[in-house]
């Protein structure tokens, strides 16, 4: 498989990387002017301070660069911003990111187009999209004093994944995934797997998420980063490596409509040393127009609560906490099965109901509220 290699060269010689993570950055009209203007002490505050002394940043970036309007056919909100969010993101340091998320093909092949030419023009290295499926498996490689460190992102099937004949973003394949991963870590000395995926708004993991999280590890994940949720979820570590469980975003302020939930609003960023294998959460909430590190009681309570939910992965809690998101999410699914069997706009209804059964998170919660066991089977 090819994979995108990319050289560091420095004076000081090291035998580790220091890497910082962020989860989905996507401008909004809250933000979108600052990001227009370059004033990243509105936008970014004292996170600055963060991306500082770093070998590697990186973030997911959830919206195309693009002043197109023409929309993709789909359902859900349009995510874009202005060309010059690249240019931001390389002010500040980040010289990566992932474009293999869910929202990234919504201004469809002009959106991407765009994208590319601001990404380039901003000399940001991206991963996790191609021309085709085969071309969006190419791993991001980072090579620094003999060392090498490698990203593999995927995201779940929601519109903007990449066919044999159609570019898109990685999507996530229980089969080819799982080999990608493991011949990354034949190759490479760490990998780092991030994927966009699991229950927005859920701050557990399905049963399923958390199977496949484990799979991946033993095939040779050193970490792994769950983005797309919008919340801080829950972390284990498994057979020595990572698994962090909803990272929440990293710029995102105040969502699409302006009132997201309280959830929304608190956040992680993840530093890693590749050669100790020690991971660091770090809390951040949003501001008016930004972000800003979390302090005093707000950061010992994003964290108490976060210890909390990582208990729940030990004792088997968990199971409850997924359990009573999908039942708080019974009408709504209810509603989508129904409406797929209207004659009023059969066509978009059952598209609607077709991208349900297609996205795995939705999947996920369809098997947790409809289970197909048989009551009056043997016991």
């Amino acid at each position: 498989m090819q994979v995108y290699c990319v050289n560091i060269n420095f004076v000081l010689k090291r035998c580790f990387m220091k890497t910082l993570i962020f989860g989905d950055l996507s401008p909004t009209y809250a933000t979108n002017p600052y990001f227009e203007q370059g004033d990243t002490d509105t936008l970014f505050t004292d996170t600055l301070s963060l991306f500082e002394g770093n070998d590697v940043n990186i973030v997911n970036l959830e919206c195309a660069l693009t002043d197109s309007d023409k929309i993709i056919k789909k359902f859900g909100p349009a995510l874009k911003a202005c060309p010059n969010t690249a240019n931001v993101l390389k002010s500040i340091g980040v010289d990566y990111c992932s474009l293999a998320n869910n929202h990234i093909f919504d201004y469809g092949i002009k959106g991407m187009e765009d994208t590319f030419m601001a990404l380039k023009s901003a000399d940001i290295t991206y991963t996790g999209f191609g021309d085709n499926y085969q071309d969006a498996r190419k791993n991001l490689v980072i090579e620094k004093d003999g060392e090498k460190l490698c990203f593999v992102a995927v995201c779940e099937h929601e519109y903007s994944y990449a066919t044999n004949d159609r570019m898109g973003a990685r999507g996530y394949d229980e089969y080819d995934t799982i080999e990608d991963i493991r011949k990354a870590k034949e190759e490479n000395d760490c990998v780092i797997v991030i994927y966009h995926g699991g229950k927005e708004h859920c701050r557990y993991p399905s049963p399923r998420l958390r199977k496949i999280c484990h799979a991946m590890v033993n095939n040779g994940a050193d970490a792994i980063l769950c983005q797309h949720s919008h919340c801080i979820g829950c972390y284990e570590k498994y057979n020595d490596s990572h698994i962090l469980y909803g990272q929440g975003n990293f710029h995102f302020v105040k969502g699409v409509n302006g009132n997201p939930p309280e959830s929304w609003n608190t956040l992680l960023a993840v530093k890693y040393d590749t050669v100790s294998k020690k991971i660091e959460f770090i809390p951040i909430n949003n501001t008016d127009n930004g972000i800003t590190l979390s302090k005093g009681e707000l950061k010992d309570r994003i964290m108490r609560e976060f210890e909390q939910r990582n208990a729940s992965l030990l004792d088997g809690t968990w199971k409850d906490g997924w359990h009573k998101f999908c039942m708080e999410m019974k009408a709504q699914y209810e509603s989508v099965i129904a409406r797929a069997l209207l004659e009023e706009n059969p066509d978009l209804n059952r598209q609607r109901f077709a991208h349900y059964l297609d996205c795995e998170a939705h999947l996920d919660v369809f098997r947790e509220l409809f289970p197909s066991w048989n009551d009056t089977n043997e016991k």
